[in-house]
């Protein structure tokens, strides 16, 4: 049987250099486990990017073709406002991503 007072057996600096790396992979493990979202928190979130693209997209396409069809041009307003639609969305949906609003 131990004594009480016994130390533990000194070990090499290699054992003492494995076990801080096991314990800063386990924190890391704990730590992300904690942070970790479910597979329907993630494609909620892939939803809403996809609908903060397609509706501005969507919506100007509609206006474009509106104005196309009211006012002939040479210019074509739906691909046009199509385009400025795209761009508002994906700075839409880069900002909501950027800024972890969901």
């Amino acid at each position: 049987m131990p004594e009480p007072d016994a130390k533990p057996p000194k070990l090499p600096p290699s054992a003492e250099q494995m076990i801080q790396r096991v314990g800063l992979q386990q924190a890391r493990t704990e730590r992300a486990r904690r942070n970790a979202r479910s597979i329907w928190s993630s494609i909620a979130i892939l939803g809403v990017v996809g609908w903060s693209v397609a509706v501005p997209t969507l919506i100007g396409v509609a206006v474009g073709t509106w104005i196309d069809h009211r006012w002939p041009s040479r210019l074509s307003w739906t691909v046009i406002l199509m385009v400025l639609g795209l761009i508002l969305g994906c700075t839409h949906a880069w900002m909501r991503i950027k800024g972890g609003q969901s």
